[in-house]
């Protein structure tokens, strides 16, 4: 693996000759400029099992964003490839969703229409009826059923956000692909998603890649942390398994010597051997 210095490795549970569900291989990334090659990834090596929840870290600028668009395929890698289930990722589809901080709904369109213009375009064949049933089925899973015909400019930011993760969720996806979605939220509303979010993932069993700014929020929701040094040419520096049995309580975690360990750990990273040089 590419890193720089990996005080805790996962320990695998899959054959050595199996591919991992989702593998990111030697993967690089670089833009040409006029003043030569800018390089924002190097080298980046990560396996990722199935129904496994990964957090990434790491200061802004460090490519995080960059490598997740490639796992969701709207981006090309330089060098490398992307793989799920043994299948290099060329382009976007519906076996890898996205839910971006900024909600990304379309104002026009209720609730239930956001989601269900997506669940229509992937399951064209299905019966009306089945549709309309995936539909409330996710919107009834995140607490909105209520406001199914509400348009977004009538919903509040968790509410917002709650209808993008349903939206997500409701094409079945594979890989759940989530950039900073907490990131504009409160800090009440946030912890409250995070709950429900950690509810969702357990009931499902769907692999996560969540972006997030917040080490708190990954030791809290996270399987492991994959820290990130800086870029430009960021490689994965650390990954940091997180011991905590599931399911999960705040309480229950936050009580946990090792959580302050593990907390203090990730700030030691990120702040002092790989801070960001402001002068």
């Amino acid at each position: 693996m590419q890193t720089l210095n990996t005080r805790t490795q996962p320990q695998s549970t899959m054959p050595a000759t199996q591919e991992p569900f989702l593998l990111i291989d030697n993967l690089s990334k670089v833009y040409p400029t006029l003043n030569g090659d800018f390089v924002v990834l190097d080298g980046i090596d990560l396996a990722v099992n199935e129904g496994e929840f990964v957090c990434v870290i790491g200061h802004s600028g460090c490519g995080k964003s960059t490598m997740l668009d490639m796992v969701a395929g709207f981006r090309q890698p330089t060098e490398g490839e992307v793989r799920l289930e043994t299948v290099p990722i060329r382009e976007p589809g519906p076996d890898r969703m996205v839910v971006f901080q900024n909600y990304s709904l379309l104002p026009w369109l209720t609730a239930y229409e956001n989601i269900y213009l997506g669940v229509n375009s992937v399951f064209p064949n299905k019966p009306e009826a089945a549709k309309k049933h995936i539909v409330m089925e996710h919107l009834e899973m995140v607490g909105l059923a209520d406001v199914a015909n509400k348009k977004p400019g009538a919903l509040s930011g968790g509410m917002k956000q709650r209808v993008c993760i349903a939206r997500a969720l409701a094409l079945r996806p594979k890989v759940l692909i989530l950039d900073e979605p907490f990131g504009a939220l409160d800090p009440i509303t946030r912890e409250e998603l995070q709950e429900e979010l950690l509810k969702i993932w357990r009931d499902h069993q769907i692999t996560v890649l969540m972006i997030t700014h917040d080490i708190d929020e990954a030791l809290f929701l996270s399987d492991r942390i994959v820290m990130m040094t800086n870029g430009p040419a960021a490689k994965i520096g650390e990954i940091m398994q997180v011991p905590f049995e599931r399911p999960r309580t705040r309480a229950r975690i936050m009580e946990d010597p090792r959580f302050y360990e593990l907390r203090n750990e990730a700030l030691d990273f990120l702040y002092h051997r790989y801070a960001h040089d402001d002068t």
